[in-house]
């Protein structure tokens, strides 16, 4: 049996430019858009794939099942960072808790809105 290891890409001709690759997943974010209480579900969603509405059913089915389900998003909520604002949008209160809150737990801050 032989191990069949992948070649290396050929060398770009003279005068060829490389593409570059595809873009990858988006960041893991908290949505601004797709939003009903803090943005999870839809920042889920835009990073994996899976509908909103699987996230949320996901996040209920945990609650009824044990209670983890409010553990998970209210931790979610403060550990992944906030998306872009927009332009016309100003933070809530208790959207400012909780990029204080990420920003001490993480030990960073975040990126200005734009």
């Amino acid at each position: 049996m032989t191990n069949s290891v992948p070649l290396p890409p050929p060398a770009d001709a003279p005068g060829e430019t490389r593409q570059p690759p595809p873009a990858g997943r988006p960041e893991l974010r908290r949505s601004t858009t797709d939003r009903m209480a803090g943005g999870v579900c839809g920042g889920l969603a835009d990073y994996s794939g899976i509908d909103t509405v699987l996230w949320r059913v996901g996040f209920v089915g945990l609650t009824v099942a044990g209670g983890a389900g409010v553990l998970v998003y209210l931790l979610l909520w403060v550990l992944m960072p906030a998306g872009p604002a927009r332009a016309d949008e100003t933070p809530s209160p208790l959207e400012r808790l909780v990029q204080r809150l990420h920003e001490a737990l993480t030990g960073r801050r975040a990126a200005p809105p734009r």
